[in-house]
């Protein structure tokens, strides 16, 4: 079983995926069981994955560690409940669009973090609501955010969230994992559709394996 802060699964996902997916079950063999770890506060989920939209990993580290740096300044600065963390909507709301960008943002993901604050504290955009949405309602509500796709919402809902049955259609890399896990060339919606159907109910740990390979 996973350790806290890390995507909870165990013998029971394992064992079903083995069972409908001898072929996920010998990379499942090979690797193990994976340790991937989870944010579960949207808005800082959200946020960092903004921030590492299209650029590399060390980068999107460097910035972020940056707008922490300014968020804590901020905070320091204003007169916010003790209790309201850094890594906030609150805290990020200070923040103008030219401090966002001297973090090292381009000038739309500075514009998309900063909106998607200020919804947070003005009440038009409510993350408790979002966690209690399904997952196809959830993607629909994070989708009319700027900045926000729906490969984005559906690592929200894995990497947040932690549903257990999402197989992302957007994402290359899944899609390269399943092609070089059935030996395919091509892989259309239907037999992608096929394969989340007999992945399902638990397509998230799936995931995890496919990414890997």
């Amino acid at each position: 079983m996973a350790k806290p802060g890390y995507l909870k699964y165990g013998e029971q996902e394992v064992r079903h995926l083995s069972t409908v997916c001898p072929e996920l079950g010998k990379v499942i063999d090979r690797l193990g069981f994976l340790e991937r770890p989870v944010e579960p506060d949207l808005f800082t989920a959200l946020a960092s994955s903004i921030v590492s939209q299209q650029i590399t990993g060390k980068v999107a580290q460097t910035i972020w560690g940056r707008l922490v740096m300014a968020a804590e300044a901020k905070k320091s600065a204003s007169n916010l409940n003790i209790s309201v963390g850094a890594i906030s909507p609150e805290t990020f709301s200070l923040l103008t669009i030219d401090e966002l960008r001297a973090c090292g943002l381009s000038q739309r993901k500075a514009e998309y973090i900063y909106s998607i604050a200020l919804a947070a504290v003005d009440g038009t955009l409510d993350f408790e609501l979002l966690k209690n949405l399904s997952d196809t309602d959830f993607t629909k509500e994070l989708v009319k955010l700027r900045g926000v796709g729906e490969w984005t919402a559906e690592m929200m809902l894995i990497f947040s969230l932690e549903r257990p049955d999402v197989l992302s259609w957007g994402d290359f890399a899944i899609k390269k994992g399943i092609t070089k896990l059935f030996g395919l060339e091509t892989l259309t919606r239907e037999k992608f559709e096929e394969i989340r159907s007999n992945f399902s109910p638990y397509n998230t740990v799936a995931s995890l394996y496919l990414w890997e390979l």
